[in-house]
């Protein structure tokens, strides 16, 4: 995951370098001043991932060119059965962006089911060793 660490930091490197240039060059038009901020935060945050993984877990047997293919053999990862809070959280995002349109009250309506499909689905699998 060192690899990729370096290339999403690669690439947020390139998002903060478009942006200053983009903010001197545009003049007063904000927006993509604020798409470039954003989208190098979003790669940094992705870098800062794959770095706290890497150090966590060290290297993967993909990553050392001596690993033998039953290195990365057996059970990778838990995935989870089906699951209803997804279709909570979808009701609640499009609540919400409604209420964006047509007021406060729909999206004060919105915010419950979508924090209580995004929690559910945060903590649902939380004591499950996996």
């Amino acid at each position: 995951m060192k690899q990729e660490a370096a290339l999403f930091a690669g690439v947020a490197l390139f998002f903060v370098i478009s942006d200053i240039g983009y903010a001197l060059f545009s003049g007063p038009e904000p927006a993509g001043t604020a798409a470039l901020t954003v989208a190098a935060l979003m790669s940094s945050l992705m870098s800062f991932f794959y770095l706290v993984n890497y150090r966590k877990r060290g290297l993967r047997p993909e990553d050392r060119k001596e690993a033998d293919i039953v290195e990365r053999s057996g059970v990778l990862a838990f995935f989870p059965p089906s699951s209803a809070y997804p279709v909570a959280t979808a009701l609640g995002a499009a609540l919400t962006a409604l209420g964006v349109v047509f007021g406060l009250w729909l999206f004060l309506i919105g915010l419950v089911p979508l924090l209580c499909g995004v929690l559910a689905l945060a903590f649902q699998y939380l004591g499950h060793e996996g």
